[in-house]
């Protein structure tokens, strides 16, 4: 054999033995042309992204003749991408895709998408559900499960296959969707966080038609001054001389010792005002005088971000700008009842109440505790929820990990609860709330360390505290510090 024909030899069989080359990465441009399940790419271009460039691809899906639903999808080009895929919720009643957040995960390196939920809105009105049925299905999930399709179709495509593991995060709506995720899609993530989640949609619609019509009752009323009461006394019985509650479970506050006597008129609320803030406590009774919808916690009820912004607005001339007032109403008006003039503030909130939202439940709601299907192929899943949240009561996040441990037994293999104290909705309060949840379920996921104690923070300041998985509670350890004792039994 010559030494030509040798080498050439030789060649071939070292190409056979190495692994085949890596694929080249199809231009930004030529992904235009990527077929997609009931969905069309309507621009794909190439972006400049933190210190490198993306892919960014935008799309429409139109599972149905009604559909309309908008998807962006950011895949960073070259070794910028850490090989996984992030999908990121939405917030409020949607309307818009939630670009910074999208571009934000982007440039930690994950290939990420979001949606619009299938409708334009400001995030307040579900104007946009009126006569249409199917926009209220892909406002449930369809537009999930499309983006999801969607993105991975892409990556491949661009990357040549697809993310070696794939994420969901979000909170509140988006906490909600991320529960959907789990319970209607377990195949499509490794790993979701569920922040604050709305997944008692309908229930709690009834609870904030509830809170408004006890504020609009005469003398109800809670202004700035008798929110700032309420706070006040909260914390000087519960707080420990801190600036926020620790161990709410253990908090028994009852406006009550606030209420005027003897012809005392300042500093202490009337009757009505009493009544109005133990229904926030207590929440919306049912029949048997047990809440149906939860209450709020004592301790934020005067922060910027608490009940004026979420209940009250700054005077009861404003009170419609409030977000919970907004978004409840506008969810009663048109995704129970389709009726634009129907009035939260004479609506019959009896049984009457919750056989009607039962017709959009199974759309909206996100309350199956079985995710026997996500545990079984390995899903590992985060929920968190602030205990001083004005938007969505905290006890719905406990509500439904006990319903799940009733479903499931033993959920620590795959499931955490983390309670963060002084925190509000999703971000802000008196208490350090910042975790970086995506690196904690990343870590559960990949390398199979599964989260225990863990630190908060506030950014701007540099507090901390250690949070716990529910139910234990962060006490002093005696050295200046605090720990993590043993888990007291679940409530």
């Amino acid at each position: 054999m010559t030494v030509r024909r040798w080498l050439f030899a030789a060649g071939g069989l070292l190409a056979m033995a190495a692994p085949a080359a890596a694929r080249a990465e199809t231009a930004c441009a030529e992904l235009a042309q990527t077929r997609l399940p009931h969905a069309q790419v309507t621009s794909a271009a190439e972006t400049p992204l933190g210190s490198g460039t993306a892919c960014r691809i935008l799309v429409t899906g139109r599972p149905t003749r009604d559909s309309d639903i908008q998807i962006e999808v950011l895949i960073p080009r070259g070794g910028a991408w850490n090989g996984k895929y992030v999908q990121v919720g939405n917030g409020g009643l949607a309307g818009a895709i939630p670009s910074a957040a999208i571009k934000l995960r982007a440039e930690a390196g994950y290939a990420a998408a979001g949606t619009d939920d299938g409708h334009v809105g400001n995030g307040r009105t579900a104007v946009w559900a009126l006569g249409h049925p199917e926009k209220i299905k892909d406002f449930g999930t369809r537009a999930l499960k499309a983006t999801t399709e969607a993105a991975k179709a892409l990556i491949a495509a661009q990357k040549g296959s697809g993310p070696k593991r794939a994420y969901f995060i979000g909170c509140s709506l988006g906490g909600r969707e991320a529960l959907m995720e789990a319970q209607r899609f377990p195949d499509d993530f490794d790993g979701i966080v569920a922040g604050a989640p709305g997944n008692y949609n309908t229930l709690y619609a009834g609870g904030r038609a509830y809170f408004q019509q006890m504020l609009a009752r005469p003398g109800g009323y809670l202004d700035l001054a008798a929110l700032q009461l309420l706070q006040g006394t909260a914390l000087k019985q519960c707080a420990d001389g801190g600036a926020f509650i620790r161990d709410q479970e253990a908090c028994r506050f009852d406006p009550g010792v606030l209420q005027c006597r003897h012809g005392k008129a300042s500093g202490c609320l009337a009757a009505p005002q009493v009544a109005t803030a133990r229904a926030f406590y207590n929440g919306r009774p049912g029949p048997d005088g047990r809440a149906l919808s939860f209450g709020l916690t004592p301790g934020g009820e005067a922060l910027e971000g608490g009940f004026q912004a979420w209940h009250t607005g700054r005077s009861y001339g404003e009170i419609t700008q409030a977000a919970g007032y907004a978004i409840g109403s506008q969810f009663i008006k048109y995704f129970i009842y389709g009726d634009p003039a129907f009035d939260i503030l004479t609506m019959d909130l009896g049984p009457r109440y919750d056989r009607d939202r039962q017709k959009v439940a199974a759309l909206l709601d996100a309350v199956d505790p079985d995710l026997t299907a996500f545990r079984k192929r390995g899903g590992k899943l985060i929920q968190w929820h602030g205990w001083n949240d004005p938007a969505i009561p905290p006890a719905d996040s406990l509500r439904y990990a006990t319903h799940m441990r009733a479903a499931m037994g033993d959920t620590s293999s795959f499931y955490r609860l983390y309670m963060i104290p002084g925190m509000l909705h999703c971000r802000g309060g008196a208490g350090p709330g910042e975790v970086e949840w995506l690196d904690v379920l990343d870590r559960w996921v990949t390398a199979g360390e599964a989260p225990q104690s863990l630190v908060a923070r506030t950014a701007a300041t540099g507090e901390t505290q250690l949070l716990c998985p529910y139910p234990a509670v962060a006490r002093p350890d005696g050295k200046g510090g605090w720990t993590c004792p043993a888990p007291r039994a679940p409530q």
